[in-house]
């Protein structure tokens, strides 16, 4: 049989069946990357023969009667993530050399978990970009279409996913780099809440690997199958055992409904800032059909919604804020210099971005006010709906677009340009208030490019947007294996 695009359940219980061992699953996945990964340039960094280790280490545990959520499992790990052994580098040719000596906490959380682990997979350089491109490890290319993007910063982990390489992936998202990855490659992922699972290790090449949060930043799960991201996020979710987990236990809440009948939606494909392209908007219109066929309570509106354009405003100045500050003071002079000469006029996401990156702390306090504000309007909408239905970028994945300055980038809507970074306002509707967002797969589009939507639930009520996705999944179907 060949297991390469089975979910991680259907090995799980094969595995415990006796139908196959860790050591079957491996050397297929290993066998599979070794044939197809130099079209797609997914696995970067390569761990086989601990992997092989691992696996017969497995085989051994399920003899002696354990059996570990991830016993036996392939999966995948994003570059960022330290792995003991392992360089990472976020695609920087100046950390080209760094080898950690320990592992990252959800690293460790896998292997505790049973999970083998084959190796990194590809990311841009500093995790800062729509696309997965570096100078170290090349261009990951979608398995889809090679001439387009597999997304960023978790495009290597979307496409190895989608190709067959591992049943699960771990990645991390601030600005849609779970989410966008997944939607155009066509699998799934889960933005968890923010401060829901714990992100040591998970740091750039150098930086000591202290337990602490970033502001916006989340690690989560990716997978071929909702319930898939449910079984991961379980091994993820919990405080860091050095700060609040020496105090703490998580115990999420369950979804608040089971059945498709019983969910009240709010359904949105339009935003005030930026065109959303007719493929996607034909995405969103599917998942709303499959949720009125399922009997679910939709409605395209809803006066309880926050503002979408000060919620992608004040994103953006949350997101650029932190981006400058170890920046050396002669460039960010010129940065102060320049935003000093926007006029007051100019309120667009450009000179919103600009002017973010040179926020004084008093501002910043400010915008961190009205994020709090809007968190409340969130908690008021949750009280009439369950989730919301969304687009996770305008686009289903576009060309590469290599430009060294991301500002001369420019993103195509149905024929129309936008600024590259304005894509961006979808990814940042549940990622300002720190909110679940789920995204799965809604079909394709007439290029035969995936679409996905995201899910947004409310906070760390993650079941329930993961049980909605379920549910959808089994209405719309789910992953496809690209031909």
């Amino acid at each position: 049989m060949d297991w390469s695009f089975c979910t991680a359940e259907e090995q799980a219980a094969a595995l415990r069946a006796g139908e196959v061992t860790s050591e079957e699953l491996t050397e297929e996945a290993i066998s599979r990357i070794e044939r197809h990964d130099e079209a797609v340039n997914a696995v970067c960094v390569r761990d086989f023969d601990r992997a092989r280790t691992a696996a017969r280490g497995a085989d051994r545990a399920r003899a002696r009667g354990e059996d570990r959520p991830l016993l036996g499992i392939p999966v995948t790990v994003k570059e960022s993530y330290d792995v003991a052994g392992l360089p990472t580098t976020w695609g920087l040719p100046s950390h080209r050399d760094h080898v950690p000596a320990q592992d990252a906490l959800q690293v460790s959380r896998l292997k505790a978990a049973g999970a083998v682990v084959l190796g990194k997979t590809n990311v841009p350089v500093g995790l800062q970009d729509v696309q997965t491109f570096n100078p170290i490890y090349g261009t990951t290319r979608n398995p889809w279409r090679p001439g387009r993007t597999a997304g960023g910063s978790s495009g290597g982990s979307a496409a190895a996913l989608a190709s067959g390489f591992g049943a699960l992936s771990i990645g991390s998202d601030i600005a849609g780099s779970l989410r966008t990855p997944a939607h155009f490659c066509g699998v799934h992922a889960h933005k968890p809440t923010l401060g829901l699972a714990a992100s040591r290790g998970m740091v750039p090449p150098g930086a000591p690997a202290l337990p602490t949060e970033l502001d916006l930043a989340v690690v989560g799960p990716m997978a071929r199958s909702a319930r898939d991201l449910t079984l991961l996020l379980d091994v993820m979710a919990g405080p860091d055992p050095l700060t609040f987990g020496v105090a703490h236990v998580v115990t999420l809440p369950p979804a608040r409904h089971d059945r498709l009948r019983d969910f009240r939606v709010l359904v949105l494909e339009q935003h005030p800032l930026i065109a959303t392209s007719s493929a996607v908007r034909a995405g969103v219109d599917r998942v709303a059909d499959a949720l009125v066929d399922g009997g679910a309570r939709v409605e395209r509106s809803s006066p309880l919604l926050p503002d979408l354009t000060e919620a992608a405003l004040l994103y953006t100045q949350l997101l650029f804020s932190g981006s400058t500050a170890h920046f050396p003071v002669e460039p960010y002079e010129e940065l102060r210099t320049r935003a000093a000469r926007l006029g007051a006029h100019d309120q667009s996401l450009d000179a919103t971005r600009l002017r973010a990156m040179v926020l004084s702390h008093r501002d910043w306090l400010a915008v961190n006010n009205r994020r709090e504000i809007h968190r409340h309007g969130w908690r008021q909408l949750f009280a009439e709906f369950d989730a919301v239905v969304c687009p996770v970028t305008p686009t289903p994945a576009f060309p590469h677009d290599h430009h060294p300055d991301p500002r001369e980038r420019r993103i195509d809507v149905d024929g129309v340009g936008h600024p590259y970074f304005d894509q961006l306002v979808w990814a940042g509707l549940p990622t300002m208030p720190g909110l679940p967002a789920t995204a799965v797969p809604a079909g394709r589009s007439p290029e035969g490019l995936p679409v996905g939507v995201q899910i947004i639930g409310p906070m760390f009520e993650d079941r329930t947007p993961l049980r909605l996705a379920e549910l959808l999944e089994r209405e719309i179907g789910g992953f496809r294996a690209p031909r």
